[in-house]
């Protein structure tokens, strides 16, 4: 599947003519060396493009146009087969904006932060921005709005809902099918949307899923999961013909566990995602540029590596027209300076030369959500916790990962109420819905974070996306809790009761109005801003977004309070 103007007549007799040689190509890029992801050769020669598509290889060619490829290596456009460009911070428009000039030319996204706050609104809102960015952007159907019923989203998408929007051009199939558990104990919804879908791509979301029950997920036509992190579970999942997808995000690295699963037998299913990658990241390493890098620094064979960024992901979204420097093939290309290092001198895209102009014209696209937070300001008796048994249920955070540790500590008590104790980096946790149909507050621990003082809120919070907050103290995480409502939104640091960082993200609570390179500066003294109170870890808003997500294991903390992944539960903290 793709979405391109119709070919005509006249478009083919062109194209013919070019390709023979009989008319200057509209564009050559002349002397240049190229990599063919199907062989693995490096071959050399001039690539010649009429339009948006390539017309010739290994041949010589002329062109209206002619850039000089000595000393360039090309290769296909890369593909990001899974992206929440929510967790970019900006808007689809400036996520286009960064990525492209990077080398990325398409992206496969999942706009489930949104439409869970939004619904439809939220979902519309992406279908729209997707139909005027320069790179190609298609939309999966997020498929668990929200993700559990374990906690408060803003909203529900069903199966008619879906439905609705299953046919429109920018849409390839349903989005990760996160309720895993769900699909287990065959849940009447849960199989709506599935049967749906029957027949359509179905992206996957399957972490430490194995045996009878990964047979049963796949057995619903779900194609591939980006939750992979470990060789061994990569390895039955390519055994059952699960396509796995290589993340390595903010905070989800898999990178350097999977690259030994990369080699010729395999890459043809493969591909490489972001998932959650935010601008600061973006622009300190990189995109998908940077997986390539880091998977080719590993030890990962390079042809294989990029055969899994290109072509292999295009073929796993049966986007039959990219992934290869080949007649008849898009003309999405990346010039590299350097192969092995995937040093992007310049992109083409859809047979154009990328760059500032590149992004001229686009529609604009209204701003949707911006009055998202419906929470009246919190007081420091809502932070509190009672008295229970001496050993509690504590969430063990991993720096680097989404999965956490279900521990049980000793929480020390005062006056009545369970306290932290930043001596032994156990601070508190609360989770407060925004959304306005309630006000539920779940309340627990967490290890992991290793500040001795101050609060961190965040509105961006997965899936539901309620505001989490961690603190040393209550006086902080009340300031934290209620300057995020005055901004609508955003993260928040604070230490003895002043506002010492913050990014506003008033759109939908998760996106900032600004240009991505704002954000990058607001982004790099925020991080320092944590750094300075003593957090240790690389992405402490990230990772605190993943705290209130019931859908990876092992313990999770939602508005309606502390859940035990494993049983699929809630319990007593």
């Amino acid at each position: 599947m793709s979405v391109s103007r119709a070919v005509g007549r006249d478009d083919l007799k062109t194209r013919i003519g070019q390709a023979l040689g009989e008319a200057k190509a509209d564009l050559v890029i002349k002397n240049t060396r190229f990599l063919n992801v199907v062989t693995g050769e490096i071959a050399e020669g001039d690539i010649a493009v009429c339009g948006e598509v390539i017309v010739g290889t290994y041949e010589s060619y002329d062109g209206v146009e002619e850039i000089d490829g000595r000393g360039l290596t090309v290769v296909p456009g890369f593909i990001d087969t899974h992206v929440h460009c929510e967790s970019t911070c900006v808007t689809p428009q400036e996520f286009d904006r960064c990525v492209l000039p990077r080398g990325t030319t398409t992206a496969i996204c999942d706009p489930h932060e949104i439409c869970n706050v939004l619904g439809e609104r939220g979902l519309s809102y992406f279908l729209d921005s997707a139909g005027g960015t320069a790179l190609d952007l298609f939309v999966q159907l997020s498929s668990c709005v929200p993700a559990t019923e374990l906690e408060t989203s803003g909203a529900r998408l069903e199966a008619p809902d879906l439905i609705r929007h299953m046919d429109h051009p920018r849409v390839l199939g349903l989005a990760e099918f996160m309720n895993f558990p769900g699909v287990f104990h065959k849940v009447d919804g849960v199989l709506d949307k599935l049967a749906a879908f029957d027949g359509r791509h179905i992206d996957g979301h399957a972490p430490l899923v194995t045996g009878k029950e990964l047979n049963a997920y796949l057995s619903c036509g779900i194609r591939n999961c980006h939750e992979t992190t470990s060789a061994d579970e990569a390895m039955e999942k390519l055994r059952k013909g699960m396509q796995v997808l290589i993340r390595d995000g903010s905070v989800s690295k898999d990178v350097h566990a999977l690259a030994e699963v990369i080699g010729p037998e395999t890459s043809p299913f493969l591909g490489f995602c972001t998932d959650d990658r935010n601008p600061l990241d973006i622009a300190e390493e990189g995109h998908m540029d940077h997986l390539i890098r880091s998977a080719i620094r590993l030890g990962a064979p390079v042809a294989h590596v990029y055969r899994a960024a290109t072509w292999s992901a295009a073929r796993g979204f049966r986007l039959y027209d990219r992934g290869l420097v080949a007649p008849g093939h898009r003309a999405d290309l990346v010039l590299l300076d350097d192969l092995e290092d995937c040093a992007v001198n310049r992109v083409i895209r859809n047979g154009k030369i990328v760059g500032p102009h590149s992004f001229d014209g686009r529609p604009a696209v209204t701003p949707v959500g911006l009055d998202s937070v419906k929470l009246e300001p919190v007081a420091e008796e809502d932070f509190a916790v009672p008295a229970g048994g001496s050993v509690q249920s504590v969430i063990g955070l991993e720096p680097g990962k989404i999965l956490t540790e279900h521990r049980r500590i000793e929480v020390p008590v005062v006056g009545g109420r369970m306290v932290a104790d930043p001596s032994r980096d156990l601070l508190k946790i609360c989770v407060f819905a925004r959304h306005g149909s309630n006000r539920n507050i779940g309340r627990g621990f967490v290890q992991g974070f290793g500040f001795a003082e101050g609060a961190l809120a965040s509105s961006v919070g997965h899936d539901s996306h309620n505001i989490c907050v961690v603190g040393a103290g209550d006086a902080d995480m009340r300031v934290a809790v209620n300057r995020l409502i005055e901004l609508q939104g955003g993260f928040v640091a604070v230490r003895n009761g002043q506002v010492v960082g913050e990014l506003a993200l008033p759109l939908a609570g998760l996106m900032s109005l600004e240009p991505f390179e704002a954000v990058e500066v607001k982004l790099r003294s925020l991080r320092a801003a944590v750094r300075a109170m003593g957090c240790p870890l690389a992405e402490p808003f990230l990772q605190l977004a993943f705290l209130p997500l019931p859908v990876i294991p092992h313990l999770k903390i939602t508005d309606r309070g502390m859940v035990d992944v494993d049983r699929f539960e809630l319990i007593a903290a």
